[in-house]
């Protein structure tokens, strides 16, 4: 029942991998055909706890390393995914289901990552405030590690995510135990392992899979779990947000989006066309601050109805291991299920598919990339994230009706627009709400830059220097003249 040279699934608790827990155990499955790939033990309350107790004592172990020692392993790291980064794409490719290309891209990518958090893990610098009184022989302001961190991914990128978390908290000195999905673990157990391999020490770096709310809550809980970090949906982060304010913990969340995309009147139509195309059905839409609404200027709104629908309809389906694939399966029935409620409710209240709109009529959980038009806003496409390969467009007249459309909903992670005009451009990274603006390209994600959204978005940010001090507390320290 085992893919061949897909790993031996293991948890990491207590300074070792274990491949039984009290929690029982769960199949992980190919989405591209439904196979079973590995079998995953679930960790129990026991487990939980203990990995808990065991990041405790790790944070003191890690925490008392040298900055710059610090930075040599995680560094370390950073290289040995590159090493291995054939492997960890091949196994990302079997239980997430994207083109393997783009799992070798998201592998490399989470290198660039780690080594960006652990250059700036060398400057977590303070600052130095001169005296207002006499007596006083300094005043400073120190950031510390805040401690042990629970952090919490998703499946849609495993490699990537876990490794904005791991590589942000122990630049900065915090020991982590990381809960990836249960639908793709092994991609984040092999990125552990290089960590464990390049010298973090075992006891600061756990590993769980189990029941999400159980370990969840369980972590939060506990007296030794200082701050938590998600990525996920709205619903979740606010749960989870809510147990960290209950106990005065700090919490990070990336809650999704649902990104517009103005393209103007003097928009560079091609380049557009290109890049939303790329951007829309990448990962098979299943992205956060995947592009979903199209604005297009009513002088473009019938050539690109009908070259994106072209574009949309001409993308290859199949499994991320052929190379001749260029859109992969959803991760799970349960995602196919949801594509066609929201082509089915678009339908319903007067909406167009120009293509697609239905699943794939072939093994595995694929749906064909979708296009919609004349969606009305009481939609559930128009108001709530698809998470899939479905994109709305509609047309507008003035700028100003775009930018109040695109503003309209409570998500506010990326935004996009496509003008040759700088004015244009510097007024729309104004005036759009979102807490990332590509003008012109889609590429917001960069290791050097923070990534995070406003209103229900989500709160703080990761990656760049803002994310890593996400994991540190401010001391105010001064120090008189001894009498």
């Amino acid at each position: 029942m085992t893919e061949p040279r897909f790993p031996s699934l293991a948890l990491h608790i207590g300074g070792r991998w274990i491949t039984r827990a009290g929690g029982g155990e769960r199949i992980v499955v190919d989405p591209s055909d439904e196979s079973a790939l590995g079998v995953l033990p679930l960790a129990g309350a026991d487990e939980i706890k203990l990995a808990a107790e065991t990041a405790a004592a790790g944070f003191q172990i890690w925490r008392r390393k040298l900055a710059h020692d610090r930075y040599v392993i995680i560094r370390r790291a950073a290289d040995l995914m590159r090493q291995r980064a054939d492997e960890i794409a091949r196994v990302l490719t079997l239980e997430q289901g994207k083109p393997l290309s783009e799992s070798k891209r998201e592998v490399t990518l989470s290198a660039d990552i780690v080594d960006f958090q652990a250059e700036e893990g060398k400057r977590l610098y303070g600052r130095t405030v001169p005296p207002r009184i006499a007596g006083m022989l300094s005043q400073t302001v120190l950031r510390q590690p805040i401690g042990p961190v629970a952090a919490f991914t998703p499946w849609n990128f495993p490699a990537n995510l876990p490794a904005r978390k791991l590589g942000s908290a122990l630049a900065a000195g915090c020991s982590v135990v990381i809960k990836p999905a249960e639908e793709t673990p092994a991609t984040c157990m092999l990125l552990v392992q290089c960590f464990l391999d390049a010298g973090v020490p075992p006891e600061a770096l756990n590993m769980v899979c189990g029941d999400p709310a159980e370990v969840s809550s369980t972590l939060i809980a506990h007296d030794a779990i200082r701050k938590a970090s998600l990525t996920g949906s709205v619903v979740v982060g606010k749960l989870l947000g809510r147990q960290c304010a209950e106990r005065v913990k700090r919490f990070t969340g990336e809650l999704g989006g649902h990104a517009p995309v103005i393209v103007c009147e003097d928009a560079d139509l091609g380049l557009a066309l290109k890049s939303s195309l790329a951007a829309k059905y990448r990962n098979a839409g299943q992205v956060c601050a995947s592009p979903i609404r199209f604005y297009v200027h009513r002088k473009h709104y019938a050539a690109w109805a009908e070259q994106f629908t072209a574009g949309a309809r001409a993308l290859r389906l199949g499994p991320g291991m052929d190379p001749a694939t260029q859109i992969g399966p959803l991760v799970h029935e349960r995602r196919v299920e949801e594509m066609e409620r929201f082509v089915a409710d678009a339908l319903d209240q007067g909406a167009r598919a120009l293509c697609g709109g239905k699943r794939a009529a072939r093994r595995g959980w694929f749906f064909e990339p979708t296009v919609i038009a004349d969606a009305p806003a009481t939609t559930m496409v128009q108001r709530i994230e698809p998470f899939g390969p479905i994109a709305v467009i509609e047309p507008f007249d003035a700028l100003d009706e775009a930018v109040v459309k695109a503003n309209a909903l409570p998500y506010a992670l990326g935004a996009y627009a496509f003008t040759r005009d700088l004015v244009t451009a510097h007024r729309l990274s104004e005036e759009i709400e979102a807490g990332m603006v590509g003008i012109n390209h889609f590429g917001v994600s960069q290791p050097e830059m923070p990534f995070g959204g406003w209103k229900e978005s989500g709160i703080g940010q990761e990656m760049g220097a803002e994310g890593l001090l996400h994991y540190t507390e401010i001391k105010t320290v001064l120090i008189g003249v001894p009498a």
